[in-house]
């Protein structure tokens, strides 16, 4: 068994290569880019206006004082959004009536607000503006380029695309882009006890882990395989299968269950049949301690084997198999929140643990979390009360109340933590 770091410092170590694939930019969401991605424009290609008002050319103003002399603009176009902004034959003192979003050509080059402007010969009759006094130039205005420049940097290299990175592309002219290409995870489930049935006898269990995990994929990462389900001794269709996905286009075979030491964990055993680079098996963790790791030698796939406890397995899919997968891709390596504890806390010195936990903000604003109650591995209610794990790392036994620790937010999760 080894510790949790040093399993970390080997899946770091095993990293597999992933293709890259061109796709349009409006397909691209939840994708990791595969490199920096400028825009191909500036943004706002034109000078255009805030708001609905005036155009004039600020320095037909210069030689206005306030209350003392007053000149009239003569309204000579109406433009909006979408209009072509070109006049011929422009002379001083004149004005144009825009709508927010018109393009701004010079000479004219400031905004007088529709509610600010006084019109003559009356409100109903807008043949003029009256202005009395200098306009600064720019007022109400969005500069050609004041927030992208042509070829400035909107994403960079292994970032996840987010709705606002869409919006960005499409107003920035970014048709294509290049992302990694998603993961294939195939997942084979283990045990005579496991159903796809509702209805099933007591002695069997629903297959939660397949479902599970397959629900991670529906919005990020990879692509999930449904493999089915190995009934025990099931060495030789096991070994059978592990073959035919090294030759297939799968990058990464996951079992849950049969990873342990009993009479029917035929997973080991298996795998150690093949030409394995990296590996380990068993960490010094709680819940998933048997979890076992190969990467198989000359080729760009590796296997992982969760335990078949629900919440093993989700645990050990979150800080062993979604960290691998966010490595592959290129992905920053993820940073822990820190949280207050809310009430002691003892384990094993030896054992990392990885704990359902309920995270809230408190009046004060400082983020308080509380280690729930049913830790057990097949215990579901508190992982659904849960909206955080808590990580209490190996090397001490009693955590104190007003402890600062470490959490991660739930994979994939959507939902509000503090709700």
């Amino acid at each position: 068994m080894i510790s949790y770091l040093k399993a970390q410092k080997i899946l770091k170590n095993s990293k597999i290569n992933i293709s890259t694939q061109i796709l349009n930019t409006v397909d691209s969401l939840n994708r990791v880019s595969a490199e920096n991605i400028y825009s191909k424009v500036d943004y706002p290609a034109a000078n255009n206006t805030a708001l609905d008002g005036y155009a004039i050319n600020s320095k037909d103003t210069f030689v206005l004082k306030i209350n003392k002399n007053a000149k009239l603009f003569k309204i000579i176009k109406t433009i909006a959004a979408g209009d072509n902004p070109k006049i011929k034959n422009i002379k001083k003192f004149q004005a144009i009536e825009v709508m927010t979003g018109a393009i701004i050509q010079k000479p004219f080059d400031t905004i007088i607000p529709i509610e600010k402007a006084k019109f003559y010969p009356n409100q109903k009759n807008r043949k003029y503006i009256l202005i009395n006094k200098k306009i600064t130039k720019n007022q109400h205005l969005r500069l050609k380029g004041s927030d992208f420049k042509k070829k400035e940097l909107i994403i960079s290299k292994g970032q996840i695309i987010q709705t606002s990175h869409v919006l960005a592309f499409k107003s920035l002219g970014v048709k294509k882009i290049k992302v990694m290409s998603k993961p294939n995870i195939i997942f084979f489930s283990t045990g005579n006890e496991i159903s796809e049935k509702y209805k099933i006898n007591n002695w069997q269990i629903r297959n939660s882990n397949s479902h599970y995990i397959k629900s991670l994929s529906n919005n990020f990462l990879f692509n999930f395989i449904d493999g089915g389900i190995l009934r025990d001794h099931s060495e030789n269709i096991f070994e059978k299968k592990l073959k035919k996905s090294l030759k297939s286009k799968v990058n990464i075979i996951i079992t849950s269950g049969a990873v342990s030491a009993g009479k029917f964990d035929f997973v080991p055993y298996v795998i150690k049949k093949f030409k394995i680079s990296h590996f380990f098996k068993g960490v010094a963790i709680r819940p998933g301690k048997p979890i076992l790791f190969a990467k198989f030698k000359n080729k760009k796939k590796c296997f992982f084997g969760l335990p078949g406890n629900p919440i093993s397995s989700a645990a050990c899919f979150r800080f062993f198999v979604y960290p691998y997968i966010s490595n592959i891709l290129g992905l920053k390596t993820e940073k822990p929140f820190k949280a207050i504890l809310k009430k002691n806390f003892e384990k094993k010195n030896e054992f990392t643990r990885f704990l359902k936990a309920k995270l809230v903000s408190t009046k004060n604003g400082t983020l308080e979390v509380e280690i729930l109650n049913g830790q057990d591995s097949f215990r579901i209610k508190s992982f659904i009360k849960s909206n955080v794990w808590a990580i209490l790392k190996s090397g001490k036994s009693l955590f104190k109340k007003g402890q600062i620790i470490e959490c991660f937010s739930p994979v994939l999760s959507n939902k509000n933590i503090f709700n």
